[in-house]
């Protein structure tokens, strides 16, 4: 299971009035596992940044006077994201800007949908939290995932943030708790634990199935354990499989 997470950074907010996109970040998991393959690129975007854009993620004109057109960037880009799922924060923003920017760069360019599935982590949110707040900064406050160097917005951080954002909504209880804080009184621990519900609109979580090289593995452990003990491999005894 390959995912992408991916976020960017643009001029302007509408690719119909020309606006272009002049940072891509993608945050490579494999198996729910952040690889570290990551594909960063600021692009030369052939017009000005506009100033309120400029004042979110304090890229200037200036700074990408010498980086690629998203043009050189594009084949590698596709070969990239092509067959991944896309994990985007509002991804209708950074999907419609991709688009956009596939169909400068070649007429027949395959559009986003043609190379990916994508989930919205922003429609996750609001299914879960239906009336909260659900920007990126609200779901790590809520998820608690540290963004305290997020002084500003920048597509690769905010792609790293949103993986780990993602990663605490779809992984369930993240956090064991054997009973309550010392003052608790007997009892209080297991009422306030009792309080939680879970959502049955939320998402179904995925089940990662062990891989064969992991199976055998595993099964190559155990007989090493049962050779080597005197009391043999718990794990292998009757009863135990």
């Amino acid at each position: 299971m390959r995912q992408i997470v991916l976020d960017t950074e643009t001029t302007g907010l509408e690719p119909r009035e020309g606006h272009r996109i002049i940072e891509i970040g993608c945050v490579e998991m494999i198996d729910r596992r952040l690889t570290g393959n990551n594909f960063h690129q600021y692009l030369q975007p052939d017009r000005e940044i506009d100033a309120g854009a400029e004042e979110v993620h304090g890229i200037s004109n200036a700074f990408l006077a010498d980086k690629p057109r998203f043009a050189e960037a594009a084949e590698r880009f596709v070969r990239y994201v092509e067959g991944a799922e896309l994990i985007i924060h509002n991804a209708p923003f950074d999907v419609g800007f991709l688009d956009h920017e596939l169909g400068r760069w070649r007429p027949d360019a395959p559009r986003i949908a043609d190379l990916c599935e994508v989930t919205d982590t922003l429609v996750m949110a609001r299914r879960l939290h239906p009336g909260q707040r659900n920007g990126l900064d609200a779901l790590c406050k809520r998820y608690s995932v540290d963004n305290s160097h997020r002084e500003r917005h920048g597509a690769l951080l905010d792609a790293e943030i949103l993986a780990d954002v993602y990663l605490a909504m779809t992984g369930g209880q993240v956090a064991l708790h054997l009973g309550g804080d010392a003052g608790d009184e007997p009892g209080q621990a297991n009422r306030s634990q009792s309080r939680g519900r879970i959502d049955p609109n939320r998402p179904r979580l995925r089940v990662v199935k062990a891989r064969e090289p992991e199976c055998e593995a595993h099964a190559a452990r155990l007989l090493a354990i049962q050779s080597s003990s005197p009391d043999g491999c718990v794990w292998l005894k009757d009863g135990c499989r």
